[in-house]
């Protein structure tokens, strides 16, 4: 793996070239026969799974339940929204013939699941006796994307969406809101991610939303990912889908819903917030793997060294530590160092002669490289202490690297200099008018990633009118 770890382009000079080549070195994805489409290989399943199970129990902790809907969905449905028809057309993927009929009206394979599930809730909602209704589902969506990458854009992706349906205004939007933030202490505390929260501009919204509320991640080359949404969807589905109840009063009224979504693109966001020139640097809460022991033997001493090397390995999977023994006798100590720093285990644990003699082994650091000697009695207190303080770092120096990247401007000449130099977020008022919005995505590429809850005043950069805060980036 040597000789793979330096053909590995460096991140700071062709990030794209990196992280492609990553993506397929660390066995995470590999490209499918349809364009678009990737296999998610078993170490990059694991990774998500990890991620799954956390916000799973978030979601159930918070009162919801997780349920399955069709994947295909009659073009009727669709009508019924036209603003979802108009958004999502391009993207569509069609049934239109089933065995070798034709169908008498086209499927499609789902976008997203509003105009479905909404089917299904005009149905089952009678009474406001039945909310909130909180149904979550977790499955795999198309959008027949032009240009694709692995995890941030593909074709087809795994994702959650969460639908639910309240009685009130307030009820919709306080749903909305609490959800967003489900999604923030997920980013922070597991995929050690800081994002910025907000709402989106109104030309950013989701079709048909009252307002979008967004987590938007910085990546490692000052673009932004939009990692997380949540939508107030107010009454504009329950009109169009006659989902109605009868209130206390025994008034029937419309309900008011949301959706909200999390996907697979945030492994790209974990692969570019944390890679560095080597490889992979994986969150020890994520990590499939959070330390890999690796003994280092020379002729005779081998069947010592690996006997204590397994003991330890046992050990160690006893305390309930996610462990890997690595007992290839092909390859060299260095060979295999390179190759679990590819693949971003946090913790190596390193097994020699002379560490047997002393009763003690290696701990070495994948986010800074730091070794450290542990005595064997304290090792596994010592290896859980340690990857709680990687998990700490790792956030530290993803939150450093975000402030350091996020620059207010002060003249418009200065804004366009930011985000063509430097990248990053640029903090700037915006008068709230799409005629500024787009001029300045047609000058800079960048576009508006939200709207900050705590805002500050201040006049427009371009048409000089009073403004409020907005921060700005060019995105994936």
């Amino acid at each position: 793996m040597t000789e793979a770890v330096e053909k590995l382009t460096k991140k700071s000079e062709d990030t794209s070239r990196w992280y492609l080549q990553l993506v397929r070195m660390a066995k995470l994805a590999d490209y499918g026969p349809v364009r678009g489409t990737f296999a998610i290989r078993p170490y990059g399943y694991a990774i998500w799974e990890r991620i799954q199970a956390d916000l799973d129990a978030r979601f159930k902790a918070t009162g919801h339940q997780n349920a399955y809907f069709p994947l295909l969905i009659p073009e009727s449905y669709l009508k019924k929204e036209a603003e979802i028809v108009e958004a999502f057309d391009p993207e569509l993927a069609w049934v239109t013939v089933g065995g070798r009929e034709e169908l008498e009206e086209r499927l499609a394979v789902r976008p997203t699941s509003e105009s479905i599930i909404c089917e299904f809730y005009s149905n089952w909602v009678h009474s406001y006796r039945d909310l909130p209704l909180l149904i979550n589902q977790w499955c795999n969506v198309m959008r027949w994307e032009k240009v694709t990458r692995p995890f941030l854009r593909t074709a087809e992706f795994l994702w959650q969406e969460g639908h639910t349906v309240h009685a009130t205004a307030e009820g919709s939007r306080e749903e909305a809101l609490r959800m967003q933030g489900v999604y923030r202490d997920c980013f922070y505390e597991v995929l050690a991610m800081p994002v910025l929260t907000g709402a989106k501009s109104a030309s950013e919204r989701f079709p048909g939303a009252l307002e979008t509320f967004t987590c938007e991640g910085l990546m490692g080359d000052g673009r932004a990912l939009q990692a997380a949404t949540s939508h107030d969807l107010g009454q504009n589905f329950s009109r169009a889908f006659d989902i109605t109840f009868l209130d206390e009063e025994q008034n029937r009224v419309y309900a008011h819903q949301t959706s909200w979504g999390f996907s697979t693109r945030v492994i790209g966001g974990l692969i570019l917030v944390h890679g560095d020139d080597r490889g992979l640097r994986l969150p020890p809460k994520l990590a499939p793997t959070e330390a890999v022991i690796v003994p280092i033997w020379r002729g005779q001493n081998k069947g010592e060294v690996r006997r204590e090397a397994e003991a330890l390995y046992s050990e160690l999977k006893a305390a309930n530590l996610r462990m890997e023994i690595d007992l290839d006798e092909e390859h060299s100590p260095g060979w295999k160092f390179n190759e679990h720093e590819l693949r971003g285990v946090p913790v190596r644990v390193e097994l020699g002669p002379k560490d047997i003699e002393k009763g003690q082994a290696v701990l070495v650091r994948r986010d800074t490289g730091e070794k450290e000697f542990v005595g064997r009695k304290a090792l596994s207190e010592r290896l859980r202490a340690l990857l709680s303080e990687i998990q700490t770092n790792m956030l530290r120096q993803a939150t450093e690297f975000r402030d350091q990247n996020t620059r207010y401007a002060w003249s418009y000449d200065e804004f366009k200099e930011l985000i063509e130099s430097k990248r990053g977020f640029v903090v700037a008022p915006w008068d709230g008018t799409k005629e500024t919005e787009q001029r300045i995505k047609d000058d800079t590429k960048a576009t508006i990633r939200l709207l900050p809850f705590d805002q500050q005043e201040g006049n427009d950069l371009v048409s000089g009118k009073p403004g409020q805060t907005a921060v700005f980036a060019r995105a994936y």
